[in-house]
């Protein structure tokens, strides 16, 4: 049976429930706690992410036999690899002989690679891409001793739409369950087959989930990304779709203005900005920007022309580690004009990346005020409550049921159809 939690504890625990619980139209920001306490982010650690999948890589990091790619998450040294059949594995760093960390990250490897081996530096084992002992000197007299039984250890992963997930709970439904209506909506993309064209990492002084909230809402496209990607995809035209136990799904369209751009693009007018267009699209998925997180922190965006993909690493109450990526067909590569639209792509991911670092990290300085307040949320936010919804239910040991109703808004809505009138069916 679980032990009770510590009084402070339980308290928040109480109150992220009760405030998960209200309807939308009433809906209002987390207790500050939940973003600042140390006690509180170690529950979410047991509770939430080392029971559900953790995404670490894309296969494109690992992209031959002998790749590999190491990682620290939750203090635990990991390698994800690829062995010389081509399988991909995520194993232990620590050595099977005295514990040591066969890859430190003040060691002379670099974190990625390829290599045919894996040797750590303390006494010399020796290990095969797959985990199993190659070999490992002057342990002849070590009586009853053999390599089988010595490999690196593994963890659970899987591989889905191209990208490597770690489970460190063996109760976790396979994600193929878990993601199975998510694997419809982003299967058109074909994500096993791109390519990662751009990487920025980030050391982020805020909490997780002022990430998610902000990445998965676009009502702040009105302040803080004004210039950048309001003009083209305002966030009062945002809408959610219904609640789904494992994953949020937000749709973020285009305007008209940018779509009567795309078709004259497409009909040998001047080019739109970006890479070419991703072929097989339907006219929504081609015209707006597919805003997604899969429980707990795997995020993903997909739009005509691309993939976008954030890993992120919860480090404490207010810190985490932020890899943020864009994914590209393999064929834009060939296009006359890669080099200037990688450059000038980069350039407008880097501007938007660092207007929301600024907003989240001014968030979080925010919540430790004495004068924070319990602020509303607008419908704009449903995400948001969808996340605390979310968290609520995993601090009660479930996941969230899945919402049997349209959309609250957008296009998808039944036209009489208010907040209130389906609060009852949530």
């Amino acid at each position: 049976m679980t032990a009770p939690l510590a009084p402070e504890l339980e308290a928040i625990r109480r109150e992220v429930i009760a405030t998960a619980a209200r309807p939308l139209e009433r809906a209002t920001t987390l207790p500050a706690a939940a973003y600042t306490s140390e006690a509180w982010f170690d529950f979410e650690r047991r509770a939430i992410f080392e029971a559900e999948w953790m995404c670490l890589a894309h296969v494109s990091q690992v992209p031959e036999p002998g790749s590999y790619l190491a990682l620290d998450l939750f203090d635990e040294p990991l390698l994800v690899t690829r062995d010389k059949a081509g399988a991909i594995h995520v194993l232990s760093r620590v050595c099977a002989h005295r514990a040591m960390d066969i890859m430190p990250p003040d060691g002379d490897l670099p974190p990625s690679g390829k290599r045919s081996s894996l040797v750590c530096p303390y006494h010399a084992w020796v290990y095969n891409l797959d985990g199993s002992l190659r070999g490992c000197v002057q342990m002849q007299n070590a009586e009853g001793f053999e390599k089988a039984d010595y490999p690196l250890q593994s963890f659970r992963s899987e591989v889905w739409q191209g990208f490597i997930f770690v489970n460190f709970d063996e109760k976790a439904e396979p994600l193929a369950v878990q993601y199975a209506d998510l694997a419809e909506a982003v299967a058109p993309w074909d994500m096993a087959t791109m390519e990662l064209a751009i990487e920025m990492t980030w050391d982020c002084a805020f909490n997780w989930k002022v990430m998610i909230e902000n990445w998965m809402e676009s009502y702040h496209h009105i302040g803080a990304h004004a210039r950048t990607l309001n003009p083209s995809m305002p966030g009062e035209n945002t809408w959610t779709e219904p609640e789904h136990p494992h994953f949020i799904k937000a749709h973020l369209p285009y305007t008209d203005a940018l779509r009567a751009e795309m078709k004259a693009a497409a009909d040998g007018g001047p080019k739109v900005p970006g890479f070419p267009p991703i072929a097989g699209l339907g006219d929504e998925q081609a015209h707006e920007w597919g805003l997604y997180v899969g429980f707990p922190c795997f995020m993903m965006l997909t739009t005509h022309d691309r993939v976008l993909w954030y890993r992120l690493f919860p480090d404490g109450a207010g810190r985490c580690r932020l890899l943020t990526t864009t994914l590209v067909r393999p064929e834009a590569r060939q296009a006359p004009d890669w080099a200037e639209a990688l450059e000038s792509e980069t350039e407008m991911l880097r501007a938007f990346h660092t207007e929301d670092m600024v907003v989240n990290a001014a968030v979080q300085r925010g919540l430790h005020s004495r004068k924070v307040v319990r602020g509303r949320l607008s419908h704009l936010e449903e995400p948001v409550w969808l996340i605390h919804r979310y968290v609520a239910a995993m601090a009660e040991g479930r996941h969230p049921a899945r919402a049997r109703r349209a959309p609250y808004y957008g296009p998808r809505a039944r036209p009489a159809e208010s907040v209130s009138q389906a609060a009852s069916s949530v």
